[in-house]
């Protein structure tokens, strides 16, 4: 018995570590392939992270002002009926913009002697076309009455602006230099008057009045220094300016008359006096 004893113990299985061996190196195997795949350059991911670069050192253009993909007027077409506006719209202003340079051209026209001479300038502007005219060739110095001879050339350009609607700024000018009259105390008279004399020739030669606007703007806007004498000389001057505009269309919305209210106590004070003369009324036999 003690020799079948010592026999069984000699047999006893010795080799069970290697379960724990071989359980090790399988976990040893995943972990390397797992450290492996992680390894492994995801070409996807490079590319957002060097797109995200490029982007942030690249300078942002300005921004346009548009509607946002995502928000549904994006995908909405325009509809015939806006087409047609717009289309009305740009043509419109093609024709008003070639119907000024024609102004233009025959103001010039009208004025070319003494556009040659220096004594007229005609330029055209997003605001219209400014016919500036010296002061010199219209008023003698501290008048405000044309001088026959002016009164030739402003009739020929009233005659071109009668054939039109536009609205026309009459400017009077002046220089620096002050001047005290009876007539004209100061040279915002004397500016207002000029421009008013413009304007009434022009009236009286067939330019509607409702068009026309006279304002007097005395020294504050020169065109020149006032330090030498040409400049002084250029900054009287009498600017004609045709707006690409009607007057109907500059003038603002009028807004809806609202019946005048009757001031707080107006109804007492008118019932009062009626309270009295009943009072005071004799009565009748």
């Amino acid at each position: 018995m003690s020799r079948r004893k010592n026999h069984e113990e000699e047999h006893e299985n010795h080799e069970r570590w290697l379960v724990s061996y071989a359980d090790f190196i399988t976990l040893l195997f995943a972990f390397f392939v797992v450290m492996y795949s992680v390894s492994q350059l995801n070409e996807g991911k490079y590319r957002v992270l060097s797109d995200s670069l490029l982007q942030a050192f690249k300078p942002s253009p300005p921004p346009k002002p548009s509607i946002a993909p995502d928000d549904p007027r994006s995908m909405m077409p325009i509809s015939p009926i806006t087409q047609l506006a717009l289309k009305r719209d740009e043509a419109k202003r093609r024709a008003r913009a070639e119907r000024m340079r024609a102004l233009a051209q025959q103001v010039m026209q009208a004025l070319a002697p003494l556009v040659q001479s220096g004594q007229v300038r005609v330029t055209q502007s997003q605001r219209g076309i400014a016919v500036e005219i010296n002061a010199s060739l219209l008023f003698k110095s501290a008048q405000a009455a044309l001088e026959p001879e002016s009164q030739k050339a402003l009739t020929a350009v009233a005659q071109v602006l009668g054939a039109n609607d536009n609205a026309i700024e009459v400017e009077g000018h002046t220089d620096r230099d002050p001047i005290s009259t009876p007539q004209f105390p100061s040279n915002w008279e004397l500016s207002g008057a000029r421009a008013s004399s413009v304007v009434r020739l022009f009236i009286d030669n067939g330019v509607a009045a409702a068009r026309l606007v006279a304002i007097g703007y005395a020294d504050t806007r020169p065109v020149d220094s006032n330090d030498t004498l040409d400049g002084r000389s250029r900054n009287r001057r009498v600017t004609v300016l045709i707006r690409p505009e009607t007057p109907e269309e500059r003038a603002p919305a009028q807004l809806p008359e609202s019946p005048e209210a009757p001031l707080p106590g107006a109804q007492e004070q008118t019932e009062a006096p009626k309270a009295q003369e009943q009072t005071a009324a004799p009565k009748a036999p």
